[in-house]
């Protein structure tokens, strides 16, 4: 990651985006700092710095693993995974390092991580937990393929009966028949994300299968809103359309950020995801304040 000016006190970052999932990752390894909440409203609110999740990198805590990975919302909440924002974390240290393959620790579990070859990235999100007091929910159903929910007109709803699944934080998958972008996501995202039967909040999706091997995909992020892509929701994506026999069990995923991710339900039941990360730029940041400085500049931003 980016070197220091000498003249503004910080730690590495790197702005970097994931199909679009704009993600910073911070470098806190040797620091024993943590991203401050107001510190991430504070870039989140920065055009330059405006992202979805911070994953922040720490020293690792279980022998075996390269570091602990915090994932920060860009609400200042703290997310279990980030499937997108790993792969850039993946790309940044390989970029460093030098090597390929990666195991990090996070809130969620373990996420086992490789660069390929041809400069795609996969990485093992584990298996998926379908149980409703696992995903959670706030109340039993013994079918989580399709839950009671819905919003909109009780005898013509916009949406209903979501699939739900959690790979590592909640998602509710609401599959539809047209255009993923027909529906106002950012309506009804902040109150179903919000909804009682969520304990823990939920990311929401509306999903469109386009063929046995195919999907469309919008997501509204718990703690974030819109995103370009949700790296954890094309996983549950992908897994509850495979149980529903919507698809197969390896599927290309088209997000709102217009590129494609490869995911594979394997027969071990963990899912891979494998998609491409981009970096943009660098600098040095205030893990306290979100006050940042770009490797090329002078003065403070």
């Amino acid at each position: 990651m980016a070197s220091a000016s000498a003249a503004f006190h910080g730690v590495p970052f790197a702005r970097m985006n994931g199909l679009g999932n704009e993600i910073l990752v911070v470098d806190l390894r040797g620091t024993g700092k943590r991203i401050q909440p107001a510190a991430a409203i504070a870039l989140a609110g920065r055009a330059q710095t405006h992202f979805d999740q911070i994953m922040a990198i720490h020293d690792p805590i279980s022998h075996g693993t390269d570091a602990f990975i915090r994932i920060v919302n860009c609400d200042g909440t703290e997310a279990g995974a980030c499937g997108n924002g790993t792969r850039c974390v993946v790309q940044a240290l390989a970029s460093e390092t030098g090597r390929r393959s990666f195991t990090f620790e996070t809130k969620a579990g373990l996420l086992l991580a490789q660069e390929r070859e041809n400069g795609l990235i996969s990485v093992d999100m584990g298996p998926p937990r379908l149980g409703w007091a696992d995903i959670p929910l706030a109340e039993p159903f013994h079918d989580t393929r399709a839950i009671e929910l819905q919003i909109g007109p009780i005898d013509a709803p916009v949406l209903h009966s979501p699939s739900v699944v959690s790979m590592g934080n909640p998602h509710a998958i609401f599959w539809v028949k047209d255009d993923v972008w027909s529906y106002a996501l950012d309506r009804f995202g902040p109150i179903l994300e919000n909804h009682p039967i969520f304990p823990e909040r939920a990311n929401i999706s509306v999903a469109r299968v386009t063929a046995p091997d195919t999907l469309d995909l919008r997501t509204w992020e718990r703690g974030a809103g819109l995103t370009g892509a949700c790296g954890s929701a094309a996983c549950a994506a992908a897994v509850a359309a495979a149980r529903t026999g919507r698809t197969e069990r390896e599927v290309r995923i088209t997000v709102p950020a217009g590129g494609e991710l490869l995911l594979e339900w394997r027969d071990d039941d963990h899912v891979v995801m494998t998609g491409p990360a981009e970096w943009e730029w660098s600098g040095r940041l205030d893990p306290e304040t979100g006050d940042f400085r770009r490797d090329s500049e002078t003065v403070p931003t």
